[in-house]
């Protein structure tokens, strides 16, 4: 006689968990899937957009008689434009909807930056780098807080490395394609190569800008690509993640809100890495003795080969482990040491390598910073909030590019600007110290 056994209560719990962990790992999938790949494919274009210019002065400066400092001042007043009015961008995104509002972001920066192909003079080359910046403002802030709408804390940092992926990507695919613009269309209806460059990589924020208003959705009810289930899942973990985080803030409380200065330090020094790495790169590159614009296209790209492997993996890692402080400092520090080395070799292949560490270091340092203040504000709070911290430190985007083009003309080599970008990188490492661990490991 075969007696018959009651099925667990335990173990029936623990296949509904299981279960349940597996919709909620495929309804994740199933969202990455659907906004990351386009995400990126948006800011690849923004970031093309933005710092284009470091290749068009490998011939617009001789072209147009520009100084270095006339140059490196251009390139930052793009980012007093962003500071201006990026708190106010995101906020409109909030109300208005992220679909309408970076459709008209991505519409306006591609206009503006076809017309640097006509510039002729300093004043018409800052008023347009201004321009560009009021364009671009809340692009970037505006799409992490698009990510907090869809992903909760303990899932943020992979989805926003994923989307960080984008600078190297437009580091590896338009460091060779503005070197062969320049080189292949130099001379073509009299235009000058880096007057070809402006106008063609125009064209893809142009069309991704319309496409946005057809693909992306404004929030989690609206996404028609979702099940009522799957709905469900992602607003009750949002609701749940919001509930441990601030939910308003005034102008007034972020400027009395010491952690929030803190952080705004803090990327403020990754930021004059980043775009001390972006902005002179070409040059660094073309002074260790590559002079073809191909070849410094083709080069530019190797660093960013190499970012686009850490960044995934630093990641990974943060979310696996819960862990945010030192995810950040250690890629900060990887970045220093890159910079800091740069000055004492000659070659281009050493030079290369160097440039590899630093911009590993400084990429993953980006992406693995926006899990501070994502976990630590929510709602409008997270609107003005991210917005806020991020236009503060893009005032290092100013101050990186004017202060090494002025140290670059004043000593007439590379070395004290680098030594100091290496020096702020190492300051902002220690500033992370500083944020309470228990208050971002989660």
């Amino acid at each position: 006689m075969k007696t018959k056994y009651a099925a667990s209560p335990i173990g029936g719990e623990a296949m509904l968990h299981a279960d349940s962990a597996t919709f909620e790992s495929r309804t994740y999938a199933k969202v990455v899937k659907r906004l990351i790949p386009f995400l990126m494919l948006c800011y690849l274009g923004a970031y093309l957009d933005r710092v284009n210019v470091g290749f068009a002065k490998l011939q617009m400066l001789s072209d147009l008689q520009f100084s270095e400092t006339i140059y490196g001042l251009g390139a930052g007043i793009f980012f007093l434009g962003y500071f201006l009015f990026e708190v106010p961008s995101n906020v409109i995104l909030h109300r208005v909807g992220a679909k309408r509002w970076l459709a008209r972001i991505m519409l306006t920066w591609a206009v503006i930056s076809a017309c640097f192909a006509f510039v002729t003079t300093p004043t018409q080359f800052y008023v347009l780098r201004f321009l560009l910046g009021v364009a671009e403002a809340g692009f970037a802030p505006g799409v992490i807080l698009y990510m907090t709408y869809w992903f909760p804390s303990e899932r943020r940092a992979k989805a926003l490395s994923m989307f960080f992926m984008a600078i190297p990507l437009a580091g590896i695919v338009g460091g060779p394609l503005s070197g062969w613009i320049m080189h292949a269309f130099h001379g073509m209806g009299d235009l000058a190569g880096w007057k070809w460059l402006f106008l063609i990589e125009a064209l893809p924020s142009l069309c991704l800008g319309v496409a946005i208003l057809y693909y992306l959705d404004n929030g989690i009810d609206q996404a028609h690509w979702l099940t009522d289930a799957e709905k469900a899942l992602l607003k009750r973990n949002i609701e749940g993640d919001n509930a441990q985080k601030m939910e308003h803030m005034s102008i007034r409380s972020f400027m009395a809100d010491r952690r929030l200065w803190l952080m705004a330090a803090i990327y403020f020094c990754v930021v004059l890495g980043q775009y001390g790495l972006t902005f002179w790169l070409p040059t660094i590159i073309r002074k260790a003795g590559v002079a073809d614009p191909l070849w410094v296209g083709i080069y530019t790209a190797l660093p960013y080969l190499c970012a686009i492997v850490a960044l995934p993996l630093v990641g990974m890692s943060a979310d696996r482990r819960r862990e945010r402080r030192f995810h950040l400092i250690v890629p900060m520090v990887v970045a220093a040491a890159g910079f800091a080395t740069l000055p004492l070799l000659g070659s281009v292949s050493a030079s290369l390598v160097c440039l590899c560490i630093a911009a590993a270091g400084i990429l993953a340092s980006s992406s693995q910073f926006w899990a501070l203040p994502t976990a630590l504000l929510g709602g409008m709070s997270a609107a003005a909030g991210i917005a806020a911290v991020n236009c503060v430190a893009n005032l290092a985007g100013f101050f990186s590019p004017a202060i090494v083009g002025w140290l670059n003309d004043l000593t007439g080599k590379s070395t004290a600007g680098l030594v100091f970008i290496s020096a702020t990188v190492v300051f902002g490492a220690m500033l992370v110290f500083l944020v309470p661990a228990r208050s971002v490991n989660r």
